[in-house]
């Protein structure tokens, strides 16, 4: 059986395709399928060692990205996705996969096209409110569509959409407790405030965090993840504001950016996530069962951030902070409010269960599997 992986541009794109994978390879071992091929096609292998890790092999597939704003590149990239149009259809027509699965993103357009074209069935994922534009264009293609909010069900044929969650890697659904303050450096008697930046970090976020930081270490010790750009001005910023009180900086500690086994220990002590309101990010938190507060960009296109993050704070689980109103006190009022809170605190965990609709990336593998086999005959 041979399935095709497509879809990126960003982490959000990427790694749920990783968990799907993850799912691929322990179904095929259950239901003793020898000889299972997984490929990713895609402009850039993103990340080679998890492609590794998962023994799926890349192809390169070039593709051109459709910015927002007027740019000369835009011109360029439409014929950089017309040329990657004939290099995905002869590379599946060379392979010929059994099914083809999409999450979305500029990567996904050319193969998504090209196995229409040679009648390879299409499977896509689309994680937010509202369907971005690929997923938009891909989905008159698809022969099934899985969402993870109930809002987009709408935008779809209804005979093709079933609602499956998100997709979340298998290790980070299971925050790690045990030995996790110490591996961190962190005092357990005291409430902690983990701030997810991304790999890109947040500069509104960011800037929030250092307006308030002495007041937020007065009571709390923060883990603050600033995205690999923002490190060094980040960390230069701190020392500054907490110069001479070494009491206050023992309780914050930075990170440019977490790996896996890190970010499980982050979520295992955490007792308020702050993030942006990324389906991925969600996703997450919502695993780990820890109350947030989730800041939507302002500018996401589609307004899918906002609109991800009012759904997911509709649950209970969250708070809802909007750029707009993310002023220092606004923010120190609502994190004192939820960690000193007990009560609201038990109750937004609770709230996180309503965001889970079981194994999304299970469901789908096990559907791709099925689609393939019905394909092979």
């Amino acid at each position: 059986m041979k399935i095709v992986l497509t879809g990126g541009g960003s982490g959000g794109h990427f790694y749920p395709l990783i968990a799907v994978a993850e799912e691929l390879r322990m179904l095929a071992e259950q239901k003793n399928i020898l000889q299972m091929e997984i490929h990713y096609f895609a402009h850039t292998k993103y990340d080679e060692k998890a492609l590794f890790d998962n023994q799926i092999s890349f192809s390169k597939v070039p593709a051109g990205k459709l910015r927002r704003y007027f740019s000369l590149e835009n011109i360029s990239d439409i014929f950089k996705t017309g040329f990657g149009f004939f290099v995905a259809l002869y590379k599946l027509f060379v392979l010929y996969p059994d099914v083809v699965f999409s999450k979305g993103g500029f990567a996904a357009v050319p193969v998504v096209l090209a196995a229409k074209v040679l009648r390879i069935p299409i499977v896509i994922h689309e994680s937010d409110t509202i369907p971005g534009r690929t997923t938009k264009l891909t989905a008159k293609y698809a022969d099934r569509i899985a969402i993870s909010f109930k809002e987009a069900s709408k935008y779809f044929d209804s005979k093709k959409v079933a609602l499956v969650g998100h997709l979340v890697r298998r290790e980070l659904q299971k925050p790690i407790s045990e030995g996790a303050y110490e591996y961190l450096k962190l005092n357990p008697t005291i409430p902690t405030i983990f701030i997810m930046g991304g790999s890109q970090g947040a500069k509104i976020i960011n800037d929030a965090i250092l307006n308030v930081l002495p007041d937020l270490l007065e009571k709390y010790q923060v883990i603050h993840q600033t995205g690999v750009k923002n490190f060094e001005e980040i960390k230069m910023h701190a020392s500054v504001i907490l110069e001479n009180q070494s009491d206050l900086q023992e309780k914050y500690h930075t990170y440019p950016y977490l790996n896996p086994l890190t970010l499980r220990m982050c979520a295992g002590v955490a007792t308020l996530v702050v993030s942006r309101a990324g389906a991925s990010s969600i996703a997450e938190i919502a695993w780990w069962g820890t109350p947030s507060i989730v800041i939507p960009i302002t500018d996401s296109n589609g307004d899918h951030q906002r609109k991800n993050a009012f759904s997911y704070g509709a649950t209970g689980a969250a708070s809802v902070i909007e750029e707009k109103n993310l002023t220092p006190q606004i923010f120190l009022q609502e994190v004192r409010r939820i960690i000193d809170d007990s009560k609201l605190q038990s109750n937004m965990k609770k709230a996180t269960e309503l965001s889970r609709y079981g194994n999304a990336a299970k469901t789908i593998a096990s559907e791709l599997i099925s689609i393939g086999f019905k394909h092979e005959n």
